[in-house]
């Protein structure tokens, strides 16, 4: 008897803030006729990139405080093999990571787990590098090397943050490090969306290459300098007082704060306000109206180094609107 089809799986992959959720809602709202099954991991405590995610008829599963390369790896497998007893209800799945994901645990999972091996398969791994800070990660962080020497398809994002002679020495680092995937130059992940999923680009032999013990090797290690910071408020906050709070923060602590995202409740809004940040680049806008039924909770992510959450949680709370 013929082995039934497997289902494609791409790895959305990418160092924090690079643009894995842009490329993710790109993906979720184009109209491509295929139905995608979405796994999203966060490195908060507060998951908020499922916020930040477009409405879409797909199904999103979100794994919070953990990396999907350690700790919730085993969650991830409990998922897939949910999805596959729901088969024919998508066609393909997503799973992004978080920014500090080593991808070599996550691909290595579809081959050494026998129940996932059957059922599903490694179609590619998409690494979104931000063409602003990737010279600066490349120096002090190791994933961000394995996301670009992993990457069978590298989305070189935000090229309209660096001018033509640092767009080439960034060219020429990747390059140095992964010369075989395919290498798309965007603003905004703009791609062809065919350039990126269901590609059957994945290949064991050539990670075999750069990674002999690929299918063997159960450790890797992360930066444990690195820590999330979550905030939470009930009481709406006060942009006239939060915008300061904000910009002083990044222009003091810029360069610790690897990451920033948030959803915001402010006083006589209906619409929620999201904000989001690298280092000391912020962008915030209105996203949606709340829902009647959603809690107006307003939420922060903080992930970098030399973070204090005693200090974040105070500044935060001086936002609040306090009660009468």
């Amino acid at each position: 008897m013929a082995a039934e089809p497997t289902i494609p799986v791409t790895v959305l992959t990418g160092y924090l803030g690079a643009g894995k959720t842009t490329l993710l809602n790109r993906i979720l709202s184009e109209n491509h006729g295929r139905r995608y099954a979405v796994i999203v991991n966060e490195f908060g405590e507060i998951g908020i990139d499922n916020d930040l995610i477009v409405d879409a008829d797909e199904e999103v599963f979100e794994m919070n405080n953990g990396c999907i390369c350690c700790t919730v790896r085993g969650d991830l497998i409990r998922i897939i093999e949910g999805l596959m007893k729901r088969k024919g209800t998508f066609d393909a799945i997503v799973i992004e990571t978080t920014g500090l994901a080593d991808p070599a645990p996550v691909a290595q999972t579809f081959f050494v787990d026998d129940d996932v091996r059957a059922r599903a398969s490694l179609d590619a791994i998409v690494t979104v590098v931000d063409a602003r800070h990737i010279l600066q990660r490349l120096e002090d962080s190791h994933e961000a090397e394995e996301q670009i020497a992993f990457a069978d398809v590298i989305l070189l994002n935000k090229i309209d943050l660096v001018d033509a002679q640092e767009l080439e020495r960034v060219r020429q680092r990747i390059r140095a490090i992964n010369a075989q995937a395919r290498l798309h130059e965007t603003q905004n992940c703009v791609v062809p969306l065919e350039e990126v999923l269901e590609r059957g680009a994945f290949d064991l032999d050539r990670i075999l290459e750069i990674e002999p013990n690929f299918l063997s090797e159960d450790d890797h290690e992360h930066d444990d300098a690195i820590t999330s910071v979550s905030l939470r408020s009930e009481a709406a906050i006060r942009p006239e007082l939060f915008m300061p709070w904000l910009r002083m923060l990044t222009t003091n602590q810029g360069q610790d704060i690897l990451r920033l995202k948030g959803v915001l409740a402010f006083p006589d809004e209906e619409q929620r306000y999201v904000v989001q940040g690298v280092h000391m680049l912020l962008d915030g806008d209105h996203q949606r109206a709340w829902k009647p039924e959603e809690p107006r909770t307003s939420r922060m992510v903080f992930i970098g180094r030399n973070l204090d959450p005693a200090t974040l949680q105070q500044g935060f709370e001086a936002c609040a609107v306090r009660a009468a």
